[in-house]
């Protein structure tokens, strides 16, 4: 059995593999790349309920808590939003609520993603990190009660 990495150890790996790149044109390209692998989400997840408030182009998201760890899915129509929620994805997905919660997602800075990103982009990202934690928080305080 392997053993989990950490939120940071991912983070980490995420900043040496944008470190490989000289451009942010070649960034950007890695961006879309992550989004085209992200797997399609299914088209009952797709309704308002799951829109993402906040962001320029239309993301859906859906997490689930299962074994004590959440797991996100999402879509977007923007092919370089979609490579943004999959790295948010990526360092999220399988983790504790709390770990979540707690963590801060220092990647972001790290690569000069928000240096680099429209002032809507950039929003748009943030209301996904804020509504993947708050789903976490909401897991969180459901199991704090059991």
């Amino acid at each position: 059995m392997t053993e989990e990495k950490s939120i940071d150890a991912i983070q980490e790996e995420i900043i040496e593999e944008f470190g490989l790149f000289d451009s942010w044109d070649d960034k950007y390209e890695y961006i879309i790349d992550m989004g085209k692998k992200l797997k399609p989400l299914d088209d009952s997840f797709k309704t308002d309920e799951n829109k993402i408030k906040g962001c320029q182009s239309t993301v859906w998201l859906v997490s689930e808590f299962k074994d004590g760890k959440v797991g996100y899915k999402a879509e977007s129509d923007a092919v370089i939003v979609k490579g943004l929620v999959s790295l948010l994805i990526r360092c999220l997905s399988g983790h504790t609520p709390k770990e979540i919660v707690d963590t801060s997602l220092f990647f972001i800075d790290a690569i000069g993603m928000q240096q680099h990103l429209a002032q809507t982009r950039s929003n748009g990202l943030l209301a996904m990190v804020k509504q993947m934690k708050m789903d976490a928080s909401v897991y969180l305080a459901k199991s704090q009660l059991q």
